[in-house]
C-alpha cells in the first residue's frame, strides 16, 4: 500500500510541469502611458473648469495652471492659488459675455484677492473694475499683488507667503441679466526669487494656510516643532496628575482650615477663664457655705 501511494505521488509530479505548460498565458499589462496620458504635450496642467462659491469652496490652481469655465451672470467665484516669499504675483481675467442681443445694459464685474486670513489685498496695478457696454463682447480684469514678504508686523497688512484668494463678481448689471450665461478665462503668473524677499531678519514660521490641494503648492511649510521638556513638565500630564494635585489640595486646604481655627480660638495659646467665674480678691473673706461660721 505504501509503494503505490509513491507512485501515485510521483506520477501526481511529473503531470504538474505538463500543465503548467498547457495554461494559457496571462493577457499582457496595458502601458502605462496609455492609462494615464500627459494632460498636455507641453506638460503643463490642464486648465480647471470649474470655479468654487465660496472661500471653503475655492478650486485649488497648481502653479501654471490656468482656468476656464462657463458660468452664469451674478455669480460670486472663488479660486485659490499659491506664493511664497520675494513673489510677485498677478493675476489676469477675461471675461466673454453673452451676446449683446441678450443683455440689457452694460455689466460691470469686479475682481478681488484675498490672503489666508481672508483680508483684502491692495493691487499695485491693472483694472480691478472694468465696465462693459451692451455692444462690447468681453471685458479683461488684472490686479498685480505687493511683492510677498518672509514675514510682517501684526498690525500691518503686508502679503505673507501661504494661499490666496481670488474673486471674481458682477458690481453691477441689469436684472434680466443677471443668470445669463458667460465664459471665464483665468492666469495666475508669479515673478521674482524667494532670495529677494524682504525685510531681511525675520521669517514666518508657517504659511497663513496649511498647504492643501494645488492652490498652496508653492507655500512652504515648516515642519512641526516638538513641545520643550522641563523639569516640570510631568506634574502636569498624564491622566493621573489631577488626581495627585487634588489630594495635594485637600491636604492643603485641611492644615489651612486647622491652622486657622486655632489662631481664632485661642490667640494667645490659652484657655480662657470658666465664664461666670470671679476671681478672688485681698483681704476679702472667700465665699462659700460657711462663711459666717468664723464669728463667736
Amino acid at each position: 500500500m505504501r509503494t503505490t501511494f509513491l507512485r501515485t505521488a510521483a506520477a501526481a509530479l511529473a503531470v504538474f510541469p505538463a500543465l503548467l505548460l498547457a495554461a494559457p498565458a496571462a493577457p499582457a499589462a496595458p502601458a502605462a502611458t496609455a492609462a494615464s496620458p500627459s494632460p498636455s504635450a507641453s506638460g503643463t496642467p490642464a486648465p480647471a473648469n470649474k470655479a468654487g462659491t465660496s472661500f471653503l469652496t475655492a478650486v485649488n490652481l497648481a502653479p501654471g495652471q490656468d482656468a476656464k469655465v462657463d458660468v452664469s451672470t451674478g455669480d460670486y467665484l472663488y479660486w485659490a492659488f499659491g506664493a511664497a516669499e520675494g513673489r510677485t504675483a498677478k493675476v489676469d481675467l477675461t471675461v466673454s459675455l453673452a451676446p449683446s442681443a441678450d443683455r440689457h445694459g452694460p455689466q460691470t464685474w469686479n475682481v478681488e484677492v484675498f490672503d489666508g486670513l481672508r483680508r483684502r489685498q491692495s493691487c499695485t496695478d491693472g483694472t480691478q473694475n472694468a465696465t462693459a457696454e451692451q455692444a462690447a463682447g468681453s471685458l479683461a480684469l488684472s490686479c498685480t499683488l505687493r511683492e510677498v514678504r518672509s514675514w510682517a508686523e501684526p498690525w500691518s497688512g503686508d502679503p505673507l507667503p501661504g494661499t490666496y484668494y481670488v474673486r471674481l463678481s458682477v458690481g453691477d448689471a441689469p436684472q434680466p441679466d443677471l443668470g445669463l450665461a458667460a465664459a471665464v478665462q483665468l492666469r495666475v503668473t508669479a515673478k521674482g526669487d524667494e532670495d529677494n524677499a524682504q525685510p531681511e531678519g525675520g521669517e514666518l514660521k508657517a504659511p497663513l494656510v496649511p498647504p492643501v490641494g494645488g492652490g498652496a503648492a508653492t507655500a512652504k511649510a515648516a515642519a512641526p516643532e516638538e513641545p520643550e521638556d522641563h523639569w516640570y513638565t510631568g506634574w502636569f500630564s498624564g491622566w493621573n496628575s489631577r488626581w495627585f494635585w487634588t489630594l495635594g489640595g485637600g491636604v492643603l486646604a485641611a492644615l489651612a482650615g486647622v491652622a486657622g481655627y486655632t489662631l481664632t480660638r485661642h490667640p494667645r495659646g490659652r484657655r480662657p477663664a470658666r465664664y461666670g467665674s470671679v476671681p478672688p480678691q485681698s483681704g476679702a473673706p472667700q465665699p462659700g457655705p460657711y462663711a459666717g461660721s468664723g464669728q463667736s
